[in-house]
């Protein structure tokens, strides 16, 4: 049913007024996001699901760069500012929640000749090391385990900076992680030498302290 005249002039001035608002109020909303060593703050971080990303790429033939995400897993970061080399992390990547944006490719992957996530549905990933690179980089190392072997990793970690967040009113850390990987030494090894045994990793993701 139509609206009348009346009606769609009063939703057209509250639509405005809603966006003149968010207008007004998101300079006041914005944190201030810093990347000083005092926006590291101490304790422990939860991962914020909805702000958090887990890809992998891998050349496929030489033809395109295949690109994949796993939608469930947790990491929780545990560390203290004036020892940042000590920091724990720990993640878990549900196995069977890869996304390809193909459900039958998706099954095939998750099969027994390649992730075999019935039996290994989880992946682990707790770090060992972390060496820093500069003010805000460094090199995490860990023990990463996949398709059921488990072998060391070494990431690039990005810290994108601290501050407080009053949209979620709390005290969010942002990272990002890159690792190479080589799939044979998981075990996942099939058509290697066809497709490249390198795979590389991306980690975005947002922690909220505790």
């Amino acid at each position: 049913m139509a609206l009348p005249v009346s009606l769609k002039a009063l939703a057209a001035a509250a639509l405005l007024a809603a966006a003149g608002c968010a207008s007004v109020l998101a300079p006041a909303l914005k944190p201030n996001v810093s990347t000083e060593a005092t926006a590291l703050r101490a304790g422990a971080y939860a991962l914020d699901k909805d702000h958090a990303a887990l890809l992998f790429e891998i050349d496929h033939l030489g033809f395109s760069t295949f690109t994949g995400r796993f939608e469930r897993f947790d990491v929780s970061l545990d560390f203290d500012a004036d020892n940042p080399q000590a920091a724990r992390i720990e993640a878990v990547i549900d196995m069977t929640s890869l996304d390809i944006a193909n459900d039958e490719f998706a099954a095939t992957l998750m099969g027994p000749d390649w992730f075999d996530a019935v039996a290994f549905p989880e992946a682990t990933f707790r770090s060992t090391a972390i060496a820093l690179t500069s003010d805000n980089t460094g090199e995490m190392t860990g023990d990463l385990t996949l398709h059921g072997v488990t072998a060391p990793a070494t990431f690039a970690v990005t810290f994108n900076g601290g501050g407080r967040d009053r949209l979620r009113g709390a005290y969010i850390v942002g990272f990002s992680a890159r690792a190479t990987i080589d799939r044979t030494a998981f075990g996942v090894s099939r058509f290697s030498g066809l497709i490249t045994d390198a795979v590389e990793i991306t980690i975005e993701a947002e922690f909220i302290k505790k």
